[in-house]
Parts: C-alpha cells; structure tokens; sequence
C-alpha cells in the first residue's frame, strides 16, 4: 500500500490530484480547512472512499499541521508522499495598497504552510522503514516570471523555490527526494477570472487561456511513480497559449 497527503484537497488542484492519487491505488490524507469540502473530495472518490482521511487543518497554523501529521502517521503508520499544494493569493495590487495583515495571511499559507509540513514530512519519512519518501511543491510560473500586482503570491512563491532547492539537498542522506511542478493556468476556482480578462505587464487587460486539470494531475502522477533514486527537481506544466514565454 502506498500513502500519501494532499494539502488543498478540497478544491481545484488539490481535489483534482487527491482523487487521481486514489484512482491510482494511493491511500490519501486530505488536508484543508474546511472538513466538509474534504468529506465531498473523499465522496468523490466513489467505491475508493475508504481510501481517502480528511483531516481539517489550517497549514499557515505549526500546531494544526504537527496535530494533523501524528494523524496520519497514526492511522498510517507512514508517507510515502506529500503534495505540497495548499496556497492563496490576493486581488491584483500595488504594494502600497496591500495591508501587513494580507501579506502576512498570504505568506502564512504559501510559504510557512509549506515549509511546516515538509518539516513533519521528513520527521515521518527520516525514521520509518524503509526509510525515504517523496515530496512535491507545487510551485509556480510566478516563481519566474510575475505578473502585475502579485508583490505577495510572487514572493512567497520564490521562496518555495528556495525550500525545494535545500531540501531536496537536505533529503538525499534519507532517500527523500523532493520535487516542484510549476503550474501556470490550470482551469480551477483560483484562474476563473482568467477567462474573462487579466492584467498584462504592457498594461492591458485581456483573457488568457487554461488547461485542464488533468494536466497537473498526470504531471503529479509521473513524479509519484518515479522510483526514490531519482528525481524531477522542477517541471513546468502549463496552458500552452498562455502569455509565458517570450515577450507577451
């Protein structure tokens, strides 16, 4: 049997690949804040529900995570894989109009949520037999290239980066090997907005196209099969029309 937690299972991205993991045989710990938005992922999965733990946590909360993994340890007894998705952004704006309180909500939950379950992550996969695991970040193109007014998102989504580079460094001694998908335009609650027109850096407003969900899924999918011996560091998947590459 395979285990694995999904942060943000209870919608979008989180939802989409929580339910791929469990159509692939995983046993899957559903993480989010809202318990009856975990309960609809779990129901979702049909006759494979009695493979699905929703546990309510709040990942911007150390104490609510460190709970929420004896959880799943305990009904567990290991992780094999953390999806490291849980995140929030803001409305588009300048720095001078976004509060210490919105930066500090927005940091909270994309980078210390992401950083508070990693830690746990390795406590579970560092002493379970066999040792190691696997752990993916989800990312972001906004890690390369921002868009206009997105000071928060973009910076906390930098720093994501930044935890993947070390701990995938860090958890080589333990076979744990850590990843990034960066995403850019998945079709879910968070880009609906897109369809109906974004900021552009040249000023502009316009629509940008999504891909579907599915997408991500089979890109977390390939990563979650790899044997621990190796490894995707970074894969960027992304609608292929979006306004990335190049100059607009």
């Amino acid at each position: 049997m395979k285990y694995a937690l999904v942060t943000g299972a209870g919608s979008g991205i989180g939802r989409a690949c929580a339910l791929g993991l469990i159509n692939d045989g995983w046993t899957v710990a559903l993480l989010g804040r809202r318990l009856e938005a975990l309960q609809a992922t779990a129901a979702l999965a049909g006759e494979a529900a009695s493979r699905a733990l929703p546990v309510s946590c709040d990942v911007g909360s150390e104490e609510q995570v460190i709970k929420a993994f004896d959880t799943v340890r305990q009904q567990f007894g290991r992780l094999d894989l953390l999806f490291n998705n849980a995140g929030m952004g803001l409305p588009p704006n300048t720095p001078d109009a976004i509060s210490g309180a919105d930066w500090r909500r927005v940091v909270d939950a994309n980078l210390h949520g992401s950083f508070y379950c990693l830690s746990q992550a390795f406590k579970i996969m560092k002493t379970q037999t066999p040792m190691g695991g696997r752990i993916v970040n989800n990312g972001s193109i906004s890690a390369y290239a921002p868009r206009p007014g997105s000071i928060a998102y973009t910076a906390t989504k930098h720093a994501v980066t930044g935890l993947t580079r070390t701990a995938a460094l860090d958890g080589r001694p333990f076979d744990i090997a850590v990843g990034q998908i960066d995403i850019g335009n998945a079709a879910s609650e968070m880009t609906a907005r897109m369809t109906e027109g974004v900021p552009q850096a040249d000023g502009s407003v316009r629509p940008e196209p999504r891909m579907d969900l599915s997408a991500v899924v089979d890109t977390l999918l390939n990563m979650a099969r790899l044997p621990l011996s190796a490894n995707v560091l970074f894969t960027t998947v992304m609608a292929t029309k979006m306004p990335f590459v190049g100059r607009g």
